[in-house]
């Protein structure tokens, strides 16, 4: 993990997704599952939909991460695109009936920069490790 950037960054931003994901459920009592306005985490907007899906991009992210370069590279893709198309539509979702993840404008600029870095990460390191493995 120490000489792959794609393995350290999932496994960080998993463990951070995860801690989330469980401190999530202690403000979320008495909030509904499919809730557009959520309780408040810090500065984030959570209901318990957002907390299961925190728990689950942490866990894979985690996963991936303690289990090689290529699973890592792979997930950080993912995650990173899916995180940029929430980030974006959270922009037109935030006060609609359709937020069924309870998002905010906080929540909108930690998916985008959490995208950004998954991405980056994901597109511009590790391709030696990644082509050896190929072969």
């Amino acid at each position: 993990m120490r000489t792959s950037p794609n393995r350290l960054i999932a496994t960080v931003f998993g463990a951070v997704y995860l801690l989330v994901g469980l401190l999530g459920f202690f403000v979320t009592s008495g909030t509904g599952f499919f809730a557009t306005k959520g309780a408040t985490l810090i500065i984030f907007d959570v209901n318990p939909l957002h907390n299961v899906i925190h728990l689950a991009i942490g866990a894979a992210l985690l996963y991936s991460g303690m289990n090689g370069v290529t699973a890592a590279k792979s997930v950080n893709t993912t995650i990173g695109g899916v995180y940029l198309l929430v980030g974006i539509l959270g922009l037109f979702l935030v006060g609609t009936s359709l937020n069924i993840i309870a998002l905010n404008g906080a929540d909108n600029v930690l998916h985008l920069a959490s995208a950004v870095l998954l991405l980056g990460v994901a597109l511009s390191q590790d391709k030696a490790t990644v082509a050896t493995a190929r072969a």
